[in-house]
């Protein structure tokens, strides 16, 4: 259970990250119209999560293999 919420905390620092990376300056002016929004985006309302899970995804695989390189440079020492 331990895992799942540190792989949930990592999906959510994401998601704010390219949320305010993205869309900073509507962000800090206007962020409930920008919430509103998302009901007429060209990309889709839910292309957020969308984004997020692209880039979690992309993270993930360079921690896995991250986790092999040191599992093998481990095993030889």
């Amino acid at each position: 259970m331990l895992r799942l919420k540190k792989e949930v905390a990592i999906f959510l620092a994401i998601f704010v990250i390219l949320a305010l990376a993205m869309h900073f300056g509507a962000w800090i002016h206007h962020p409930l119209q920008q919430i509103e929004g998302l009901k007429e985006s060209p990309m889709g309302p839910w292309h957020p999560l969308f984004l997020t899970l692209g880039a979690y995804l992309v993270v993930l695989v360079f921690r896995l293999l991250l986790a092999g390189v040191k599992r093998i440079f481990s095993k030889k020492g």
